[in-house]
């Protein structure tokens, strides 16, 4: 008599292991359900807190800027083209120069000093930058001898709108600059470091008419690095990406995602393998009716296929319900973000982003591993030899 090896006759077989020791078995689905969890919410975290980063760090700051070998007059051939490129959006000239503000002293007001880069830009900066409506219009309207100051910088120098500062450039020349408006992008660095004056404020300074480059948004700031490889080909121009601008930064971000992906998942790996520690306990309580089996004609691939369906089950409640509690964390920081010193994170709130890539790695990582886990035991029940267990 043989006992055909039949695919329904494995499934019945695991779906009646799986009725007893429910306890553990919920235990087991739990603590999968957790990492997994735990592993999407992490990585949510971490692209939302990249994402906001790097939007932060846009809004004053192009996407690309052409910088000549030595300052020259606008370049027209060069001007044409960047119209003549579908996906230039905007693009503007600048001159860029650092120095240092100084405010004096005045009654109850500590004078105040500080380091900064700035810019000299016409107005067309408005629609290279993305800072809010109001700051727009302070910059794309700011007049000769008028400064826009970095709302951290402003603190720093201790200078707010109508108030007048000193400037030592690079040049070693000096002048008196008035504040017309403030702008804050979340992003520290840029916030405490930059400052905008119009073009001829800084040329006057200077001494010349030339200009620096050209700064500009494109309509997809992922082609940089391609747009200005192709722009300055056959001209005495550098390109500059935000990428490269901002590598080290970008690469922190990638370097910190990957190290909490990993250290969760070593959660996932640990909760896979509590589906070995049940299907063990399983093999060692059925090893007669193994034998049985086995004596009576079930092959060792249906035996096999029997434990490792248990574990996939398993390893499926577990990833299914892990991926709602995932989503559900996500939402809920959604609706109401983690708050974060802006001073020390760049950013005030630590919003979310959900990628679809994220969800499919982890499901695909957290299934070959709880595979992996339910295999051990699937081959030690197989190899059950039912001679001896009979006797």
């Amino acid at each position: 008599m043989s006992v055909p090896a039949r695919p329904r006759l494995a499934w019945v077989l695991a779906k009646a292991h799986l009725t007893r020791r429910r306890m553990q078995n919920t235990l087991t689905v739990l603590g999968i359900a957790v990492g997994v969890m735990v592993l999407i919410a992490a990585l949510s975290l971490t692209n939302g807190f990249t994402k906001a980063l790097i939007d932060a760090t846009l809004q004053a700051s192009p996407h690309l800027s052409l910088t000549s070998f030595t300052p020259s007059p606008p370049d027209a051939k060069l001007e044409a083209a960047m119209r003549a490129d579908a996906r230039v959006q905007s693009f503007v000239p600048f001159v860029a120069d650092k120095g240092l503000l100084t405010r004096p002293a005045v009654q109850g007001r500590a004078a105040g000093v500080d380091f900064t880069t700035l810019f000299g830009v016409g107005p067309q900066a408005a629609q290279v930058l993305q800072l809010p409506a109001g700051e727009s219009q302070v910059i794309s309207n700011l007049k000769d001898g008028e400064v826009m100051l970095g709302s951290a910088l402003a603190r720093s120098v201790g200078a707010f709108t109508g108030d007048e500062v000193r400037l030592l450039n690079s040049g070693m020349k000096r002048t008196t600059l008035k504040v017309a408006g403030l702008f804050t992008t979340g992003n520290y660095l840029i916030d405490s470091a930059y400052a905008f004056t119009n073009v001829g404020t800084l040329q006057a300074l200077q001494g010349t008419k030339n200009i620096t480059g050209y700064q500009l948004r494109l309509h997809h700031p992922d082609d940089a690095p391609a747009v200005g490889n192709e722009l300055t080909r056959t001209i005495s121009y550098s390109p500059l990406p935000w990428q490269s601008l901002y590598g080290t930064l970008l690469d922190q971000m990638a370097l910190q995602k990957r190290v909490i992906a990993f250290v969760v998942f070593l959660i996932v790996v640990v909760a896979a393998f509590g589906i070995a520690n049940v299907l063990t306990l399983a093999v060692f309580e059925k090893t007669q009716e193994i034998a049985i089996l086995r004596a009576i004609g079930a092959t060792r691939g249906l035996i096999t296929r029997t434990f490792v369906m248990e574990g996939m089950l398993l390893g499926l409640a577990g990833l299914l319900l892990g991926n709602l509690l995932g989503l559900a964390v996500a939402a809920y920081f959604t609706v109401r973000p983690f708050q974060l010193p802006g001073d020390l994170y760049f950013i005030t709130s630590l919003p979310v982003e959900v990628k679809v890539t994220d969800i499919l790695w982890v499901n695909a990582v957290g299934l070959a591993t709880t595979l992996i886990a339910a295999l051990i035991p699937a081959r030690r029940a197989a190899n059950v030899e039912p001679a001896r267990i009979i006797r």
